[in-house]
């Protein structure tokens, strides 16, 4: 599944980037694809149906696309991936495509967990700090984990910085048992 949403994806961004589309509002139409897709099933049962001819699929994405002012780039995905019958891809394929936009524009996925919620001020310091550390545009989300004690846990990518007070604890214990 990885391999067919990374291929989708790396060719969208690249027709994003070949023609100079709007990244948000690219992101925002195909999230807005993915939403009626999950809210509809009959609309998910029409598109994944292989006994419905697939120039049929594609006039009711023509009518949902004139109604919601999607553009020609995110139909025209839509359409290979409905005839493709690759659209329970979507949501992987979106994932994806974040990550590769995110990579391209230099930006960085920081997932910040702290004991606490964070002041905004507080926020744009952490995100400040992950930059130097980095050398990239941050993308935070922050998320409360009370099991922390104090401090927070930074997570970019596969690597974790754990500054909480949970973690100085383990890692005390640890040094204790080692002794």
């Amino acid at each position: 599944m990885a391999s067919v949403a990374s291929t989708y994806a790396r060719a969208f961004a690249d027709v994003i980037f070949r023609g100079k589309l709007d990244v948000d509002r690219a992101m925002a139409e195909l999230q807005a694809i993915a939403m009626l897709l999950s809210e509809s099933s009959d609309l998910r049962r029409v598109w994944e149906n292989p006994a419905i001819p697939a120039e049929q699929k594609r006039r009711v994405l023509d009518v949902i696309a004139k109604r919601d002012g999607i553009s020609k780039p995110v139909r025209n995905l839509t359409a290979v991936l409905i005839d493709h019958r690759r659209m329970h891809f979507l949501e992987a394929i979106i994932q994806q495509l974040q990550k590769e936009l995110d990579a391209r524009l230099g930006f960085v996925e920081a997932q910040i967990a702290s004991a606490r919620d964070l002041s905004d001020p507080e926020k744009r310091e952490f995100e400040a700090q992950v930059g130097t550390l980095t050398g990239k545009r941050v993308r935070a989300r922050y998320t409360r984990d009370t099991s922390l004690l104090g401090g927070a846990v930074l997570r970019l990518g596969s690597t974790v910085y754990d500054g909480s007070v949970k973690g100085q604890l383990e890692r005390i214990r640890e040094e204790i048992v080692g002794a």
